[in-house]
């Protein structure tokens, strides 16, 4: 592995450019190991106003912003285009035209500089954000074979990752996935019914304290895969022989806590909620007027809807170290940052006496520096995307 120090050509410096889903980001990293910049122009108050991410809205806030978001991470890192070994991008998952707008630039890029180009699953990104801080910190390398959960707004997965001594090239395994939503979907959804702000796992993550999170017993049934139906391949269905698989499932909370808000009459409190929030843009999921806006049976039903979901997260996750004989576990993705489920993990590693790390706040939700900290073992490997590069909405990692 190349650690050069300096500039000029074999620095490591790789422009990392992110661009899947809502969030404007590049950053230049130093061999996969030290982020010299991480700069992220968020669209959150604008998809605010919709209750999630409106894909043509997304496409056009990027359009606006990699311009002047790669040239701070540029002046940032106090480098020229010129001190750079490579470009990385994400490839997907994500949405179509977010993605494009990153892709265009990036291959914009490599063209005028004739430097190569680097694609990267997005999902990857969230495990090397993990990776790449533990190196900064100069903490013993995670061990092998890996579990990495990812969790999100749009992805709920398990993989087995390891690579061969001797070798950068990572390999994945998918061993769980969610069936239908994902845990930060969940998140979203059960935050906009109650009639709390966008997004909504930090507003649920700071509401629950103050709730009793046994008031509600939320429970999750046993997920069977189906068989697929004769001609017709499923998305969804493991592949057959290949050991057992640890998947999610997120809609029946989201509709249980629908039911429990019918049943239980909270229609008016959540539109005088609502109303609260309109009048006030200023409040935020930490303001003690935030609390005072929920009476006490929501708040039991938020601490009751968070204790489950981080109940399965943990149930699932650790049932899949233990079954694949994984030897350490990294968890990322935005959901990684909810502080319920860093403390309840945490304990359950401490517990097993297994090796655990979750990404700093900054590296939790979507940024570019994972982007490039991922790229490096395919930059060492000279692993490099061909001119015909193009946006992938539903790129998979490693076996499915």
């Amino acid at each position: 592995m190349r650690e050069s120090s300096g500039t000029g050509p074999g620095t490591g410096l790789i422009l990392g450019i992110e661009s899947s889903c809502d969030e404007t980001a590049a950053a230049v990293v130093r061999a996969g190991s030290e982020a010299l910049s991480n700069v992220v122009a968020s669209q959150m108050s604008l998809h605010a106003n919709y209750g999630g991410v409106v894909p043509e809205l997304a496409s056009r806030e990027h359009l606006r912003n990699i311009v002047p978001v790669v040239r701070e991470a540029m002046s940032r890192a106090n480098i020229t285009f010129a001190d750079l070994d490579a470009i990385a991008v994400t490839e997907g998952p994500g949405l179509a035209g977010a993605l494009l707008v990153g892709i265009t630039y990036a291959k914009a890029l490599t063209f005028g500089l004739g430097k190569p180009l680097i694609s990267v699953n997005h999902l990857e990104g969230h495990i090397h954000a993990v990776l790449m801080e533990t190196r900064q910190r100069s903490e013993i390398p995670m061990e092998l074979p890996l579990l990495a959960l990812v969790v999100s707004g749009g992805h709920t997965h398990l993989y087995l990752a390891t690579h061969q001594q001797g070798s950068e090239t990572w390999t994945y395994r998918n061993i769980g996935r969610t069936v239908d939503d994902a845990a930060g979907e969940a998140y979203d959804k059960v935050a906009k019914l109650l009639g709390l702000g966008y997004p909504g796992g930090p507003w649920i993550d700071a509401l629950a304290p103050h709730g009793n999170p046994r008031a509600v017993p939320f429970t999750f049934g046993q997920i069977k895969p189906r068989a697929p139906r004769e001609g017709i391949t499923s998305k969804k269905a493991p592949p057959p022989g290949e050991g057992p698989h640890f998947d999610f499932s997120f809609s029946g909370i989201k509709t249980a806590v629908l039911r429990y808000v019918q049943t239980h009459h909270l229609h008016d409190s959540i539109e005088a909620r609502r109303a609260a929030f309109a009048a006030d843009p200023t409040l935020t999921p930490k303001s003690a007027a935030s609390v005072t806006l929920c009476d006490q049976q929501t708040l039991d039903l938020i601490a009751s809807f968070q204790y489950a979901v981080v109940g399965n997260l943990q149930r699932q996750t650790f049932a899949a170290a233990e079954a694949f004989g994984a030897r350490s576990i990294v968890v990322s993705g935005g959901v990684a940052a909810n502080s319920e489920l860093r403390r309840r993990l945490q304990a359950e590693a401490d517990r097993r006496n297994l090796p655990i790390a979750f990404p700093s706040l900054a590296l939790s939700t979507d940024n570019a520096a994972m982007i490039a900290a991922a790229a490096w073992p395919k930059y060492v490997a000279q692993n490099f995307a061909s001119e015909n590069l193009g946006a992938t909405p539903q790129l998979r990692l490693g076996q499915q």
